[in-house]
C-alpha cells in the first residue's frame, strides 16, 4: 500500500525553511541536512513530507544525496541574502523593506513613519553658503581624494561641539565616515566575527538589526523602559550569552524618545567592565534633547565605549558624513580598515560640512529645531491620544513617539494598508527582535502636521478593526514551520 502524500503547503513550507538556511548561509556548500526523522521531529511534520521536500530539493540541484550518509548542501556558495537571516519576517515588517519604503515613496506621500525632518525645517541656507565657501578652496579639495582620518577641520569642529556637551574627545580620536550607518559597519568589521553576539534593546533601531543581520550576527536584546535597559534582564543576558556589543541610543532613544538614566548609565558601565563588554553609543539624536541626559561615552571617557554620529538628521541627509569617537589605540586600525572597504571618504561633502558647523548661526539652527520640535510633540500627542493611540512615553524633547494601538490592532496590517493611501508607518515588530511590538507604531511629530493624517488615520483603523475580526472568524491557523534546533 503506498505511503499517504504528504500534504503540499506542509513540503512547500519545508523546502522554504531549507532554502532559507542555504541562502542566509547558515548551511553552506558541503553541510550535512538534519536527518529525515530529526528534520520531520522538528518541524512538525510527518517523515514522509520531508523525503518529499528533499526530493524536490534535489531535483532543483539545491542538495545532493550521497548513499549511506544523508543530504548535504549543493555548491557553489548561495549569494548572500539579508532578507532570509534570521527568523522569516514578514515584508512589512523587515527591516530592510521598511527602510525602502520611507526612502522610495514620493514627495507627496505623507511619512509620520519616518526617521528624519521635513525639509524645509533644515538649514539650507547655509548649505549654500557653505557650498560657496567650498568653491573657493584649493583645486585639490574638490578633486582628491579626502585623508584617512577625515578633514582635520572637521575633526576639530566635531571634538569641539562634544567639549561642548561635556564630553572631553581629542580631534585625533575622532574618524570622520560617510554616515553613522558606515560608522557602525566599520565597527562590526572592527570587533565582531560571524556568529559572534550582539546585545539591542527590545525596541531599537531597525537599520541596526538589519546592519547586524549583514555580519551574520547573533542578536539578542533585553525589553527597553522609560529610563533605559531592564537592568535585570540586562544583567542575566550577559551571563547567559556573553555578548561582544551592546548597540544603543543613549538620549532620545530610536524609537521610544525615551533617555538613559545616570543610574543606569552607570550600573552598565559597571557590568560592562565585569563581563568584557564593549559599548556602542550611536548619538545621532543628542542636539534634539533639551537638556544633556546621561551618556555612556562622557562617563566612561572612552575606554570601553565607542560614540558615533551623523549629521542626516541635523544638517542634510543628502550630505552623507558621520564620525566615530573612539580610544587612541584603535584608532589607526580603523582607518586602515576605512581605507580597505572605501578607500577615502568625501573630501568637498566635509568641507560643506566643516563650514557649516563653524557658521556663526548653527547653534541658533539646532536652537530652533529644538524649539520646533518640542512645539510639535505638544501637537502630536494629544492627536494621536485623541485617535486612541496611547504614547508609551512622552519624551522632553526628539522627534519620536512610540505609541500603542487600540483595540489591539496590528501595526503591520495598518502600514501595509498605509501604503495603499500614500502613507508611510513604522510597525511595531520592526523594531522588535523579540516581535512584541505588534500593536505599536513609531511616529515622528514632526511630520504630522498634514490636515489629512488625522481622518486617515482613522480610517485605516477601522479598517484594520474589521478586517481583523473577518479574519479572527475566517481563517484556520496556518502551518509554519519551527526552527530547526539540533
Amino acid at each position: 500500500m503506498p505511503l499517504p502524500t504528504a500534504k503540499p503547503g506542509r513540503t512547500a513550507h519545508v523546502v522554504q525553511y531549507v532554502r532559507q538556511r542555504i541562502a542566509a548561509r547558515e548551511w553552506q556548500p558541503g553541510t550535512r541536512l538534519p536527518s529525515l526523522r530529526s528534520m520531520a521531529r522538528h518541524q512538525g511534520v510527518s517523515k514522509s513530507t520531508v523525503v518529499e521536500a528533499y526530493e524536490r530539493l534535489v531535483a532543483n540541484g539545491a542538495i545532493r544525496p550521497q548513499a549511506g550518509s544523508g543530504f548535504y548542501v549543493a555548491g557553489p556558495l548561495a549569494p548572500l541574502s539579508l532578507a532570509e537571516i534570521g527568523p522569516r519576517l514578514d515584508r512589512q515588517v523587515d527591516p530592510l523593506w521598511v527602510a525602502r519604503q520611507s526612502l522610495d515613496m514620493g514627495a507627496q506621500a505623507l511619512k509620520p513613519g519616518c526617521g528624519w525632518l521635513p525639509a524645509d525645517w533644515m538649514p539650507t541656507q547655509l548649505i549654500r553658503n557653505a557650498l560657496r565657501q567650498a568653491a573657493r578652496e584649493p583645486d585639490a579639495l574638490l578633486t582628491d581624494y579626502a585623508a584617512a582620518l577625515g578633514l582635520p577641520a572637521l575633526r576639530t569642529a566635531i571634538a569641539q561641539q562634544l567639549s561642548q556637551r561635556g564630553q572631553a574627545a581629542d580631534p585625533r580620536q575622532v574618524l570622520v565616515t560617510d554616515s553613522g550607518t558606515q560608522a557602525i559597519d566599520l565597527l562590526c568589521r572592527f570587533l565582531i566575527r560571524p556568529g559572534d553576539t550582539v546585545l539591542v534593546d527590545d525596541p531599537c533601531y531597525y537599520n541596526f538589526l538589519a546592519l547586524l543581520r549583514a555580519h551574520q550576527a547573533r542578536i539578542v536584546s533585553v525589553p527597553y523602559q522609560p529610563d533605559g535597559p531592564d537592568m535585570d534582564s540586562f544583567q542575566h543576558t550577559l551571563s547567559q550569552h556573553r555578548p561582544r556589543l551592546y548597540l544603543t541610543n543613549s538620549g532620545l532613544h530610536n524609537p521610544t524618545g525615551a533617555s538613559l538614566s545616570r543610574h543606569k548609565a552607570q550600573r552598565i558601565l559597571e557590568l560592562a567592565r565585569a563581563h568584557d563588554l564593549i559599548l556602542v553609543e550611536d548619538d545621532i539624536f543628542s542636539a534634539f534633547e533639551p537638556a544633556p541626559s546621561a551618556h555612556l561615552a562622557g562617563l566612561d571617557g572612552l575606554d570601553r565605549v565607542i560614540q558615533i554620529g551623523s549629521f542626516s538628521k541635523t544638517l542634510s541627509a543628502s550630505l552623507r558624513c558621520g564620525y566615530l569617537v573612539v580610544r587612541a589605540d584603535w584608532i589607526d586600525a580603523l582607518a586602515d580598515l576605512r581605507t580597505a572597504t572605501t578607500f577615502s571618504g568625501a573630501w568637498l561633502t566635509q568641507a560643506i560640512v566643516s563650514h557649516v558647523l563653524r557658521d556663526p548661526a548653527w547653534p541658533r539652527h539646532i536652537g530652533l529645531l529644538r524649539q520646533r520640535l518640542a512645539q510639535a510633540m505638544g501637537r502630536a500627542a494629544p492627536l494621536l491620544q485623541g485617535l486612541g493611540l496611547e504614547p508609551w512615553h512622552v519624551p522632553p524633547g526628539g522627534m519620536f513617539l512610540w505609541c500603542r494601538l487600540p483595540d489591539g490592532l496590528d501595526g503591520t496590517r495598518l502600514a501595509s494598508l498605509g501604503l495603499q493611501q500614500g502613507l508611510v508607518l513604522a510597525p511595531g515588530n520592526v523594531f522588535s527582535r523579540s516581535q512584541t511590538a505588534a500593536d505599536m507604531l513609531r511616529f515622528n511629530v514632526s511630520q504630522m502636521d498634514d490636515p489629512r493624517l488625522p481622518g486617515l488615520l482613522t480610517a485605516l483603523m477601522d479598517q484594520a478593526g474589521r478586517m481583523a475580526h473577518t479574519a479572527d472568524i475566517a481563517e484556520p491557523p496556518s502551518f509554519m514551520p519551527r526552527p530547526y534546533r539540533p
